[in-house]
């Protein structure tokens, strides 16, 4: 069983470390199902990227905002949000940590 809190503090510590404001962990994989914890200082940001086949991602600290296309979808702590199927990336306004759960193939 994974502590999901206790994870995502840890990350947020490495995190706040690391000259790049981020940490992740895969915190499971079983099959075409992956979950990673993944954590940012405030300012930071994921480059967009390609989307898997099917994605969510849940706020599990602070606030961030999906960037697709130049929109921005700003989500808070304990909102789950389906990851778009276009390129996208994250922005992380304040330090935060998310959990992504994507279906790859």
């Amino acid at each position: 069983m994974v502590d999901l809190e206790q994870v995502a503090v840890e990350h947020a510590a490495r995190a706040a470390e690391s000259p790049h404001g981020r940490s992740s962990h895969l915190v499971l994989h079983d099959g075409v199902l992956r979950q990673t914890v993944i954590a940012l200082t405030a300012g930071t940001s994921l480059d967009e990227h390609n989307a898997p086949v099917a994605a969510s991602l849940q706020v599990l600290h602070g606030r961030v905002s999906l960037t697709i296309a130049g929109r921005l979808q700003e989500l808070s702590a304990g909102q789950l949000h389906p990851v778009p199927q276009e390129r996208h990336g994250l922005l992380a306004h304040v330090d935060s940590v998310v959990l992504l759960t994507a279906v790859t193939v």
